[in-house]
């Protein structure tokens, strides 16, 4: 089941285009990365596709429910997410707590199975030892990870990252890549990853979508195609796909 279409997307800064005719899918029960040089509008696409930014033209379709038939979830890790400052009143085990929220209602009470959901988010990110620390006190790791957990403690079904391991270790960036697998493959999630560490994370991802500049334009201008239905699954495996 399909989370994410997108037909023929093209944005536009200040009259000059940054992505044109860009076409991909994201399914359920699949872990998919999104990889490009540098300035080539990955963090443009993603905000584009949700909505964040409107595109000159193409559509985006989002589906309304899961594959169990319920109200679909979507939870997006811009960049930068970390940066609490040394003032930020929330422990790590509040912060976290607070991505239960939207899901009971912001008036309902935390329940012990919202507590026990916070506690195995926290202990998959390797954080619960530090629950009752000041977010601000925190690494730019660490905080990146908190982020990371109160993101899982929402459980939502599509799961939109941009570079969400940055500030982490070799072992943690690897740890991630192995969750956010088994959440797709285990859970059914739907997983779109912006990411510099193709090679790192080949092993755990189905497939990779490569953001290149489209021949014989300017290099701003860049092109994707997501032809999966007419691929082998050795070929998914590492998809780079130019514009004509």
């Amino acid at each position: 089941m399909d989370y994410i279409t997108v037909n023929n997307l093209s944005f536009v800064y200040d009259a000059e285009p940054v992505l044109e005719n860009v076409a991909f899918r994201i399914s359920a029960g699949e872990f998919v990365t999104l990889t490009g040089e540098n300035g080539a509008a990955k963090s443009t696409l993603v905000k584009a596709t949700l909505g964040i930014i409107k595109p000159k033209t193409g559509e985006v379709t989002i589906a309304k429910q899961n594959i169990k038939g319920k109200k679909l979830r979507i939870s997006y890790l811009p960049q930068q997410i970390a940066s609490f400052n040394a003032g930020f009143p929330s422990t790590v085990k509040e912060f976290v707590t607070s991505g239960r929220f939207p899901r009971n209602g912001w008036f309902k009470r935390i329940t012990q199975h919202d507590l026990a959901h916070v506690e195995k988010s926290l202990r998959a990110v390797g954080m619960w030892e530090q629950s009752d620390q000041r977010m601000g006190a925190l690494s730019g790791g660490q905080k990146q990870r908190v982020a990371i957990a109160r993101m899982f403690a929402s459980d939502p079904d599509l799961f939109i990252l941009d570079e969400p391991t940055t500030g982490m270790d070799d072992v943690s960036r690897s740890e991630f890549y192995r969750l956010m697998s088994h959440a797709a493959h285990k859970h059914g999630k739907a997983v779109l990853m912006i990411t510099h560490d193709a090679e790192d994370v080949k092993a755990f991802s189905d497939r990779n979508i490569h953001l290149a500049r489209k021949q014989n334009t300017h290099w701003r201008c860049f092109s994707v195609h997501d032809n999966t239905a007419e691929q082998d699954s050795e070929t998914l495996k590492n998809q780079e796909v130019r514009g004509a």
